[in-house]
């Protein structure tokens, strides 16, 4: 009986390790293997991944060719740990490799095929105003009645991050049209064309009519947002990237959704430095108006604000274009941010500790740490503002400053710069 216990205990050990194996290295594979390469034409590209094993690398068109060591390219190469291997795309356009272990395909890579692409490392401050498309629903509020009882009309019907499109069927672009449509219905039921999320629906509220004899909702609402950002690139089109993370609102916490935006003049007027759980900021002035603007945003996303710049812009970047690096020429060690935190558009030495190859963070795919004096004694490091800045190593554009760590304001994430690029 207890050979039989011990034996049985051995094989539940067995299994036990073996599914904590496979889990351990699918989890490390979507880690390190990046989901999506991009590689430029008739271009060989020379690249590792860090394989725990042997692993079958199979392209599954002719158009993408595998090399490793060999002078001839084929479509299957067997890979291990940091072992070299080369890919020359054919073609243009989008294909994939699979990733084997033992016949069992353990992942895909999707590898785009592109010509070769330049952009302009900008790293300059600029004003930006964002109009969400509808009214933004912040929250809802108690509201004195007539009656002197405490009520609270939109409780339960509208909910924070809501977004209202329309009143009686009329449509809303600003808070104040909402405002003044609710004040002409008196206490006359409103129906309210409301966006939450994907859906779209219509609900019924009653206004009311408090002591100072204004009818209201009790809702809390905004309908533009602004604030100063960094731009990262320009490409060869007078398109623009700025930001490398998406403008979210700031009590609801979600990411503003924009009708339009647009870039203006600022003028940075002083810099609080970070310190260990206090991020420090940039804080300048903005100048609206017609002489001032920069340039259109068209959309706000996870990866950043992007638009078209104006001629204005383009005039006064003096920087010259910069192949484009991709995630695989990243390489842990010197690089250089681009910023004008300063007041003048200079480049400041950091450091990349860290690459993060898969997909689940987009905007938090480099670690970076800054290591210019200069910058340290302006700064502390990183800063509010400083999103967008530019990274630039060898010679490439490679990505941006998106986030700095409470913790440590030398040290913050950055994203590739070909995310961006895709928008």
């Amino acid at each position: 009986m207890r050979k039989t216990g011990y034996r049985r205990f051995l094989v539940w050990t067995f299994w036990i390790s073996l599914l904590f194996t496979i889990g351990f290295s699918f989890c490390y594979m979507e880690r390190v293997v990046p989901d999506r390469l991009s590689i430029v034409l008739d271009q060989e590209e020379t690249l590792t991944l860090p394989l725990p094993f042997y692993f079958t690398l199979q392209s599954d068109s002719e158009e993408v060719a595998l090399g490793n060591g060999s002078d001839i390219p084929s479509d299957q190469i067997t890979i291990t740990h940091d072992q070299l291997f080369s890919l020359y795309g054919r073609s243009e356009g989008s294909y994939r490799l699979g990733l084997d272990f033992l016949g069992i395909r353990f992942k895909e890579i999707r590898v785009d095929v592109v010509g070769t692409q330049y952009a302009v490392p900008c790293g300059a401050p600029v004003g930006i105003y964002l109009k969400s498309d509808g009214v933004l629903v912040i929250g809802t509020g108690e509201l004195i009645g007539q009656d002197g009882l405490p009520v609270e009309p939109a409780a339960g019907i509208l909910r924070s991050g809501d977004y209202i499109e329309r009143i009686n069927g009329m449509t809303l672009t600003t808070k104040e049209e909402l405002a003044e449509a609710v004040a002409e219905l008196k206490d006359e039921e409103a129906l309210l064309t409301v966006r939450r999320g994907d859906e779209r629906m219509e609900v019924s509220l009653r206004p009311t009519l408090t002591q100072d004899g204004e009818s209201k909702l009790g809702v809390w609402v905004r309908s533009d947002t602004q604030g100063i950002g960094t731009v990262t690139y320009l490409d060869l089109n007078g398109r623009f990237g700025a930001l490398g993370h998406g403008i979210s609102d700031t009590d609801t916490g979600e990411m503003v959704e924009t009708s339009e935006g647009s870039l203006y003049d600022t003028q940075i007027v002083g810099v609080e430095k970070g310190s260990a759980g206090n991020p420090g900021v940039m804080s300048g002035v903005i100048y609206y108006g017609p002489g001032t603007l920069l340039g259109t945003v068209e959309s706000n996303t996870e990866e950043g604000i992007f638009g078209t710049a104006n001629d204005r812009f383009l005039r006064s970047v003096a920087s010259e274009p910069l192949p484009i690096g991709y995630r695989q020429d990243i390489r842990k060690g010197p690089a250089l941010l681009r910023s004008g935190v300063s007041g003048e558009i200079k480049d400041y030495e950091i450091e990349i500790e860290k690459i993060d190859y898969s997909t689940s963070h987009t905007n938090k795919s480099l670690v970076i740490r800054v290591t210019d004096p200069t910058l340290l004694t302006l700064t502390g490091g990183i800063v509010q503002g400083m999103s967008g800045s530019p990274i630039i190593q060898d010679g490439k554009l490679i990505g941006a400053v998106t986030h700095v760590f409470i913790q440590d304001s030398t040290r913050g994430y950055g994203i590739f710069v070909e995310n961006m690029l895709q928008h």
